[in-house]
């Protein structure tokens, strides 16, 4: 058993999840009744305060981790030393670094929290700066295939500055994404509810009923960029939520997957898309700095991005301005 109290915040992208949710996605080999009884004996609190198992966290929420029982946490300081190789490579990834902010160029393939069968990670390259309050704390995550910018708090209040941020949805993101087809109209707004079905490996997000209890509501700005004829358009999209795989369900659901997608593509999308591995990739964040001011990061384009564009021909003086700049925000 680790000795070791930690407080850990709520990424923007857990904003509503279950406290024990939250600890079972960290810590698997944790049981119910074992998150139960750590929070009902008041060892669990949210922001101070003790809380019940089933309690909905908001982002930026500062979470007392007491010492757990049996295997260490998954993805936090419990990982073996990282090795110096292991700590340049993390460095290696900075967009951009400042008192207060990292953000990194993720590459696709590596995911941004560990899991049972994931142990190399974003949350375990984050000893590269150190441990206790050196250590960089997430504040938002990417799709283990989705490239680009992810951005990091140095220290708890700046993390939970940036998570409130992303929370209350005032991070501006530009996503870029080659699709199926060419979505009518080229730009617009999607507001559909999507809802989770099947579980872990097998988890989709469908579209829902606004009266289905399991729908999320969901809203993603989108403009198109560049069109190869009829086969496919280079997008630039705009979630303004921040749902689970939100921008592949919701291109999917008005008919244009993105491409290099296995869960949410079809048969014709697979042919097109040939080796193509996923076409998203987080390219701008803008938004306010915790320290004051203004925080605007781009990422360039990753090889897999750089692949697609080859295939159908788009090149990047293509994109002058903002595509996205005239839609309205609701």
């Amino acid at each position: 058993m680790s000795r070791e109290v930690k407080i850990l915040y709520v990424a923007g992208a857990e904003d509503g999840i279950r406290l024990d949710r939250w600890f079972r996605r960290r810590w698997p080999q944790l049981s119910h009744i074992q998150v139960q009884k750590l929070a009902r004996s008041g060892q669990i609190r949210v922001d101070g305060a003790r809380v019940k198992p089933e309690a909905r966290l908001t982002a930026g929420a500062a979470i007392r981790v007491p010492p757990l029982p049996e295997a260490p946490p998954v993805g936090e300081h419990s990982a073996p030393e990282l090795s110096d190789r292991d700590a340049a490579y993390a460095r290696s990834l900075v967009l951009h670094e400042d008192e207060l902010v990292i953000a990194l160029n993720k590459p696709v393939g590596l995911a941004v929290q560990g899991g049972t069968k994931t142990t190399k990670h974003v949350d375990r390259l984050l000893s590269a700066w150190g441990e206790g309050l050196a250590r960089p704390r997430l504040v938002h995550r990417l799709d283990r295939d989705t490239s680009g910018v992810l951005l990091l708090g140095k220290g708890p209040e700046a993390a939970k500055r940036l998570a409130g941020t992303f929370a209350r949805r005032q991070a501006k993101k530009t996503y870029w994404a080659i699709v199926s087809g060419n979505p009518k109209p080229p730009q617009g707004i999607i507001d559909q509810p999507l809802r989770k079905t099947g579980v872990n490996d097998y988890e989709m997000m469908r579209f829902a009923d606004a009266g289905d209890p399991r729908a999320e509501s969901a809203e993603t700005a989108y403009a198109t960029v560049s069109r190869a004829a009829h086969r496919a358009a280079w997008m630039a999209l705009r979630p303004f939520t921040g749902r689970t795989h939100q921008l592949r369900a919701h291109m999917a659901g008005i008919g244009h997957p993105i491409l290099g997608d296995p869960k949410y593509g079809t048969p014709e999308t697979a042919e097109l898309s040939g080796p193509l591995k996923l076409q998203l990739h987080a390219r701008r964040i803008e938004l306010d700095h915790p320290g004051g001011g203004r925080l605007i990061v781009e990422a360039p384009i990753s090889p897999e991005m750089k692949a697609g564009f080859d295939r159908f021909g788009f090149t990047l003086d293509e994109a002058e301005g903002d595509p996205l700049a005239e839609r309205p925000r609701r």
